[in-house]
């Protein structure tokens, strides 16, 4: 051998000798996760995680939430707004599917809309009792012939003996898709009937009430408040129906059914309320002198798709062809003006609520001149407080356009006539089909199309009042809430990918795209809502899987370190923090939660923990040219905040034979087979825990860090392995 060849062969065996007297591997691995590649392709980062975040490039768990108060509202909360009014109120505007609240103190103050109110006597009550024609002499039977089933609502619930029945339709005289031993609330209190037997002739008397008011305009679930209505009689007194009742079932024009209710004053909430039937007394109808006082009407909790004749705009699809559309989710917009509300739901009208009204008193339409009658957004900019609305109606007109938008006079949101003397105006957008969302920036006011983005900046009276300049084209939106503005810089999600705008339009660069559009409901865009957590320099983005219909996934943008990361869990809205010590969110509890405060989940008065993991790519050494051998762990973690008294977490190693096989199934750590090396480990850590040892084999690893107990807050370090070659079989 030549010089040459002994000092290569001298420095192959330095190197060797290095690799076992140092053994110890540290994973310090780059921050994010990625999951645009295969695990082993990732190698040197993170590939799955959930209810984690990165701070100074190393995995944490992130923060718990807690319930703002125990008061709850009614409906799918989709729109989130806070201010302070002048006498120094913090006052949060929660727009849900069924109504909308001020929420102040911790208690939710109903200020939906009035829509109508009926004069006195227009409204009249009908109740519906008969007898049993034939015996019932099964318990299971699905159909119940009555000697006259005029007058019963064509589905609802009746009373036989003691049993309870619910039913579907009404054949003739026949009540048909019964289910027998149907239960009801008592005093709050959900109660079980028994089905049974009963003789013919029996009574049947009706939990639903018919309303009859001649062109009503009230759909399911709407709220109607009743007001100077006698009894009827029997069971249904007059302070029993003197109330807000919800719309059970609309059966014409002319008639709805609420369900009859024993007590007065009961406030519909998220709490059972009372139920009661009539009886053969209550014959009366509530006099002449019944209002009825109707909310505006209630919208959709999601997007439900719609097939068939007239589901879609007239031309769309091939003759004789029905195409697949969706009836549009309630989603809210709003702003303050000064310390007033300005609010509206898509597709509807302005609201107002003024600061200086009571907390309950409710919002009115907003009047004045040529006031636009419907919208699909509304803004205050915060340059000279012009209000916009974004697909809108023209001057004079009725009709909406969806790319058109309009703006009141400077500080005046009464005024939308344009004259020599006002700057109230509107321009028609050109590159896409509707407007879908708009943000205020800074000088400047945002507007999305389908496919564009405008920047509308104020240019002063002589030159138009207000100018639009496109900034970006071929691009998509997948909701009204879908963008969030933080640290100067708007972002969104897109239908296929991720945008930003900082003063130019550009796809935001992202390692979860695939994870995130693969597995994703493409009929619940509307859903989608993004909100900022700056303490955290976070942009989350809220969204239904493939197979859901309600929101259960996120996905996060830190755009400080240019990392994203992902996991599962249920909101419907988010507010930053501002003027509150926490980010705000919403479930669909009704539930109104402090974000990053504690550790643990407090969305109920039994605290629940928080399951929080992330899992590394696969690793290994000289490229998986030789099995691995671990055989101690030096953890390096921090259980900084925690409450409990010895915070744990779980340290697992997944060894693999190959990247293209799954990993080894876990045997205890003690080992109950001769094959106990090829095994992976995990072992309880906490602050105490300076070395573990294990044997743990594998071409390939991966480690993962968990935790699901109660007070447990950690922070991954930079563990260290006892790895060394352990053979090529």
């Amino acid at each position: 051998m030549d010089e040459a060849g002994r000092a290569a062969t001298k420095k192959l065996y330095t190197k060797r000798w290095r690799w076992y007297k140092m053994t110890l591997k540290k994973l310090l691995l780059k921050p994010g996760v990625n999951r645009e590649n295969t695990r082993y392709a990732s190698e040197g980062g993170w590939y799955e995680c959930n209810n984690i975040r990165f701070r100074q490039g190393t995995p944490e768990k992130i923060g718990g939430w807690t319930r703002v108060s125990n008061s709850t509202y009614l409906g799918v909360a989709r729109s989130l707004w806070n201010w302070i009014t002048l006498s120094s109120e913090n006052i949060i505007g929660v727009g849900t599917h069924l109504k909308f609240y001020l929420e102040s103190g911790g208690g939710f103050n109903d200020i939906t809309p009035i829509r109508s109110a009926t004069s006195a006597g227009d409204v009249t009550f009908s109740t519906s009792t008969s007898t049993l024609n034939g015996a019932v002499t099964s318990t299971t039977a699905t159909t119940l012939t009555l000697a006259s089933a005029s007058g019963f609502p064509s589905s609802g619930r009746i009373l036989v003996g003691t049993e309870v029945i619910e039913y579907t339709a009404i054949t003739g005289d026949t009540l048909v898709g019964c289910t027998r031993g149907a239960s009801y609330l008592l005093a709050g209190v959900s109660t079980s009937t028994t089905a049974a037997t009963h003789n013919s002739g029996v009574g049947v008397t009706c939990f639903t009430l018919k309303v009859n008011d001649v062109g009503h305009g009230a759909i399911q679930n709407d709220f109607v408040t009743f007001s100077g209505a006698s009894s009827l009689g029997g069971n249904i007194t007059a302070g029993a129906l003197n109330q807000e009742y919800q719309v059970l079932n609309v059966e014409s024009a002319n008639v709805y059914t609420i369900t009859s209710r024993a007590f007065s004053n009961e406030t519909i909430t998220n709490a059972p309320i009372t139920e009661i039937a009539c009886t053969t007394s209550d014959t009366a109808n509530g006099g002449g002198s019944t209002v009825g006082t109707y909310q505006i009407n209630t919208g959709a909790a999601s997007a439900v798709p719609l097939v068939g004749w007239g589901a879609s705009a007239w031309g769309a699809g091939a003759w004789g062809q029905g195409i697949p559309d969706t009836e549009k989710l309630r989603v809210w917009t709003q702003q303050n003006f000064g310390e007033d509300l300005i609010f509206g739901f898509r597709g509807g009208p302005i609201y107002y609520w003024e600061g200086s009204d009571a907390i309950n008193t409710r919002a009115d339409a907003l009047t004045g001149q040529n006031v636009p009658v419907i919208q699909n957004l509304v803004l205050v900019s915060d340059i000279n407080r012009f209000v916009f609305c974004f697909g809108t109606n023209n001057l004079g007109e009725t009709t909406q356009d969806p790319m058109l938008i309009r703006w009141s006079d400077q500080e005046d949101a009464t005024n939308w006539t344009p004259t020599a003397t006002t700057q109230a105006g509107s321009l028609r957008l050109s590159r896409g089909t509707e407007i879908i969302a708009a943000s205020q920036a800074r000088q400047e006011v945002l507007v999305w199309t389908d496919s564009s983005l405008y920047s509308l900046q104020y240019v002063g009276a002589e030159s138009g009042v207000w100018g639009a300049t496109l900034v970006g084209e071929q691009i998509s939106i997948t909701s009204q809430n879908s963008v969030a503005y933080a640290n100067g810089v708007a972002y969104w999600m897109g239908k296929d990918k991720f945008y930003k705008y900082d003063g130019r339009t550009q796809p935001l660069p992202c390692d979860l795209r695939k994870h995130v559009f693969t597995d994703f409901n493409t009929e619940q865009y509307a859903q989608v809502f993004s909100g900022s957590n700056e303490a955290f320099h976070e942009v989350w983005w809220f969204y239904c899987s493939s197979d859901a219909t309600d929101i259960d996934k996120y996905v996060v943008y830190n755009y400080l370190e240019n990392i994203w990361y992902y996991g599962d869990m249920a909101r419907t809205a988010w507010l930053d923090s501002g003027l509150r010590s926490f980010p705000l969110a919403t479930t669909y509890n009704s539930v109104l939660l402090n974000h990053e405060d504690g550790i643990d989940d407090n969305e109920t008065d039994t605290p629940v923990a928080i399951a929080s993991f992330i899992t590394s790519a696969e690793f290994d050494l000289e490229d998986g040219h030789q099995f691995a051998l671990v055989s101690k762990m030096i953890p390096d973690v921090s259980f900084e905040g925690s409450t409990g008294s010895t915070p744990t977490i779980n340290m697992t190693l997944l060894p693999l034979n190959s990247s293209g096989s799954g990993y080894n199934s876990p045997v205890s750590e003690s080992g109950v087979n001769t094959g106990a090396v090829i095994r992976s480990a995990s072992v309880p850590v906490d602050v105490y825990t300076s070395e573990i040892y294990t044997r743990v084999r594998g071409r390939q690893m991966s480690m993962k860090i968990e935790s699901s107990t109660l007070g447990v807050q950690w922070q991954l370090g930079a563990p260290r392995l006892d790895m060394r070659p352990d053979g090529r079989r």
